[in-house]
């Protein structure tokens, strides 16, 4: 009976050359296209946005102009985030000066909360100040503010954002029914992170959900917050 064992193959039949094979050999060897120059001429691939056949030099000027493209719309975004930070800085630089223009203590707390919704575009925003001096005591910013209210302040180290789930201070707004998403910030005696017992909350809120998301940054709230405590310490 005949040996069915097959014979000893030559080693590139038993082994044939992989793709990977000639990857590699291509990327360890970099004067191949040096030694076969006209091969590069002759490649021809596929174009991403049609089923012809193109030259490799097309089809790497293809990816240059996509690579550019997608450049060009970062530098625009950058440039558009720029313009609107500096129109942001710019509001906030007049609403800080609109306050400490302010003479009269007593009127500030509605100044702030005018001047807010004017520069930053808030559809609502309340305040509430506690611990005040007794000349300001019977003030409509002063009063119905409940001992947890004032626990929850404290509680806060930076402002909160999210929407509305029915918290106290939504009923100092004009129209709490219409509030979907709001931004709580604490008011105290020195920065925000401060543990500090908390004198006072700021709230914005708008009826878009989105407007003041739980994601959103609140580096910007922090800085509206330490201002706004800054400003309101003559009351205290």
């Amino acid at each position: 009976m005949p040996n069915s064992t097959l014979p000893n193959l030559p080693s590139a039949i038993a082994n044939p050359i992989t793709e990977d094979d000639i990857a590699d050999y291509l990327a360890n060897t970099p004067d191949f296209f040096e030694r076969h120059a006209d091969m590069l001429a002759a490649i021809q691939l596929t174009s991403p946005h049609s089923q012809r056949a193109v030259s490799l030099q097309e089809r790497q000027a293809n990816m240059l102009r996509e690579k550019i493209k997608l450049l060009e719309l970062r530098i625009m975004e950058m440039i558009r985030n720029v313009n609107d930070n500096t129109a942001l800085s710019d509001r906030l630089l007049h609403w800080a000066r609109t306050l400490f223009l302010n003479t009269d203590p007593a009127t500030l707390p509605e100044l702030m909360v005018a001047e807010l919704a004017d520069q930053f575009a808030v559809p609502q925003v309340g305040i509430k100040v506690w611990g005040v001096d007794a000349a300001y005591a019977d003030a409509a910013f002063a009063k119905g503010v409940s001992e947890d209210a004032r626990l929850f302040a404290s509680s806060l180290t930076e402002p909160y954002c999210g929407v509305n789930t029915g918290l106290e201070a939504i009923n100092w707004l004009p129209d709490p029914k219409a509030v979907a998403s709001l931004a709580i910030l604490p008011l105290r005696a020195g920065p925000i992170g401060s543990t500090a017992p908390a004198f006072g909350l700021l709230v914005l809120a708008s009826p878009d959900a989105q407007r003041f998301n739980s994601t959103m940054g609140t580096d910007f709230l922090a800085r509206i917050a330490e201002l706004a405590s800054a400003a309101l310490s003559p009351l205290r």
